[in-house]
């Protein structure tokens, strides 16, 4: 289990492919939340789950899941 108190605001979020999916705006429970002014967000607040979560190195939050496949399932902010 990842130690959710270290994906921290603005770490980069990167699929298991190394492709970037975001940036962490804040974790609100079992979500993330990622930073709406993002190009890869379409501009856009996504919410990602935490079990996705693989690990988290200095500067990236990294996926179990590569970007296409995080992109095609995030939930869209309303």
């Amino acid at each position: 289990m990842v130690d959710l108190t270290l994906i921290k605001e603005h770490l980069e979020v990167v699929g298991s492919d190394g492709g970037h999916v975001g940036r962490v705006d804040h974790v609100n429970g079992d979500q993330i939340e990622l930073a709406k002014l993002d190009l890869a967000g379409g501009f856009k607040h996504h919410y990602i789950p935490t079990s996705w979560v693989d690990y988290v190195d200095d500067d990236k939050v990294r996926l179990s899941l590569t970007q296409d496949e995080a992109k095609a399932q995030w939930t869209e902010k309303h």
